[in-house]
C-alpha cells in the first residue's frame, strides 16, 4: 500500500474527533465487518463512529454495542426501499456525520440518495469488498453509476485490484476516482506456536497427523466440493492426511453428502464456526481455498501470516496476494486433478512447502498490514472531514 500524504488541508477542528457514519447489511462476522469494528477500535478517540445497519444489527454488532458504539438499525425491506434513504439521512444529519463510510455497492446506493437530504456538508466514500459471481451488471445499474452515483462519491476504492478494476469495467465508475487500500490483518495473532504438538492436542487434532485447512463460508462461491474431491484423490494415497473444514452455511449438508459419496466422511472433518481460528492454522500444514470468485481473502492473508503453504483458485485477488511458486500454488477454478496435485506437490515435499510458507509471511508481514490499512482509512476521514495536523491520505495506491 502507498499512501500518499497531503499536508495542504485546512488546519479548523484539528483535534476534533470526525464523526464517521458506517453503512453496511448486517454486522455479520465476515471480512468488511470485521474490518469496521477494527476501524473503530483502533482509531478510538480519532473518530466518533455509527454503525448504520440495513438490514440487522447481527452477532457483530451486539459486540460493538457492548463495547460503547451506537449501531442503528434502518429495517430496510426486500427490494428497493426508498424510506431507507429517509430514515438514514434523517439519523446522519441528526448525529452530525461529517463522513459516511458505505461498504459494499448496496449500502452505498442508499447513502448517496440520502446525501443530498441531509443538508450542509456530508462527504459519502465507498469501498468495494467482493464481487458477486458471475459479475453481470445491468446496463441500467451502469448507466446510473456513471452518470449520477459516481458524483455522489468523494472518494472511491477497493480493497485490491480487482475489485478495482471491477468498478471501473463493469459498473462504469469512472478510472481515475478508484484507489486501492489493500486489505490487512493483525500479523502478531497468527504468529508460529512454540508447541504445535501441545496446541494440536488442545484442539483434539493428532500430533501424528497431516492436516489440510479450509477457513470459509459454506457457500457454493467458496466451491469446497472441488477441494473434497481433490482432497479424496490425495486420501486415496496418503492415509496419514485429514482436512479440516471450519465454517458453516448453506452448503453444509450438500458437503458432507459428498463426503460420504467420496469416502471420505471420516477424514474430512467439517468444525463449523470456530474462534480459534489462529490456533487452527498454527496447527495445520497446508491451507486451501478453491473459491470460483475471490477479492482479497483474509483467512488467506491469516494462513500466510501463520507461515502456511497454499493452494488457492488463480481468480480475482488471489494472484495479487500470492504468486504462483514464490507463496503457494495457484490452480484453475474447478478444476479438481490441479488442485490435488498442488495438495500432493506440497506434501511429498516439505522444504518447498516450507520456502512458501516463509515468503508468504514476509510477503503479508511487508504488505497486508491491519494497522497501514486502518492508518490510511484514518487519514482518508481527516481529508474527507477537513481536519489537518498529521500528514492527510490524499490518495491510496491507484490502479
Amino acid at each position: 500500500m502507498n499512501t500518499i500524504l497531503d499536508r495542504d488541508a485546512p488546519t479548523e477542528d484539528i483535534a476534533a474527533p470526525v464523526r464517521v457514519g458506517f453503512v453496511l447489511h448486517a454486522l455479520q462476522v465476515a471480512g468488511a465487518e470485521m474490518l469496521v469494528a477494527e476501524t473503530i477500535r483502533r482509531l478510538g478517540g480519532a473518530i466518533a463512529p455509527t454503525v448504520f445497519c440495513l438490514d440487522s444489527v447481527g452477532p457483530l454488532g451486539d459486540r460493538l454495542r457492548a463495547e460503547g458504539t451506537e449501531v442503528v438499525c434502518l429495517g430496510r425491506r426486500p427490494g428497493r426501499d426508498w424510506r431507507v434513504a429517509w430514515r438514514l439521512a434523517r439519523a446522519l444529519r441528526q448525529r452530525g456525520v461529517e463522513v459516511v463510510h458505505a461498504h459494499q455497492y448496496t449500502p452505498f446506493f442508499y447513502a448517496a440518495l440520502a446525501r443530498p437530504l441531509v443538508g450542509g456538508r456530508i462527504r459519502v466514500m465507498f469501498t468495494e469488498h467482493g464481487r458477486h459471481y458471475p459479475d453481470v451488471v445491468s446496463p441500467l445499474r451502469r448507466a446510473a453509476n456513471r452518470l449520477v452515483l459516481s458524483h455522489a462519491a468523494a472518494a472511491v476504492n477497493a480493497v485490491c485490484e480487482f475489485s478495482a478494476r471491477a468498478l471501473r469495467e463493469n459498473d462504469g465508475f469512472s478510472g481515475h476516482q478508484v484507489d486501492v487500500i489493500e486489505n490487512g490483518i493483525d500479523v502478531d495473532r497468527y504468529a508460529t506456536a512454540g508447541d504445535r504438538d501441545a496446541l494440536r492436542r488442545r484442539l483434539g487434532l493428532d500430533p501424528r497427523r497431516r492436516y489440510v485447512a479450509c477457513v470459509a463460508r459454506l457457500h457454493p462461491v467458496k466451491d469446497q466440493a472441488t477441494l473434497l474431491r481433490a482432497f479424496a484423490v490425495i486420501a486415496a494415497t496418503r492415509a496419514d492426511v485429514d482436512l479440516l473444514l471450519a465454517g458453516d452455511g448453506p452448503e453444509r449438508g450438500a458437503l458432507q453428502d459428498l463426503a460420504a459419496k467420496e469416502g471420505i466422511q471420516g477424514r474430512a472433518r467439517f468444525l463449523g464456526v470456530r474462534r480459534d481460528v489462529p490456533d487452527i492454522l498454527k496447527s495445520v500444514d497446508i491451507f486451501a481455498l478453491t473459491s470460483v470468485s475471490e477479492a482479497a481473502s483474509l483467512t488467506l492473508l491469516e494462513a500466510m501470516a501463520a507461515g502456511l503453504p497454499v493452494v488457492v483458485t488463480d481468480v480475482g485477488g488471489n494472484p495479487e496476494i500470492v504468486r504462483d511458486g514464490r507463496e503457494g500454488i495457484l490452480v484453475p477454478r474447478g478444476d479438481t486433478a490441479a488442485t490435488a496435485a498442488a495438495l500432493g506437490r506440497l506434501l511429498d515435499n516439505p522444504q518447498e512447502a516450507a520456502r512458501l510458507g516463509r515468503q508468504g509471511r514476509s510477503r503479508v508481514r511487508e504488505r497486508y498490514r491491519l494497522d497501514d490499512t486502518i492508518a490510511a482509512y484514518g487519514a482518508l476521514y481527516r481529508s474527507l472531514a477537513n481536519r489537518a495536523g498529521s500528514a492527510v491520505y490524499k490518495t491510496g495506491r491507484v490502479s
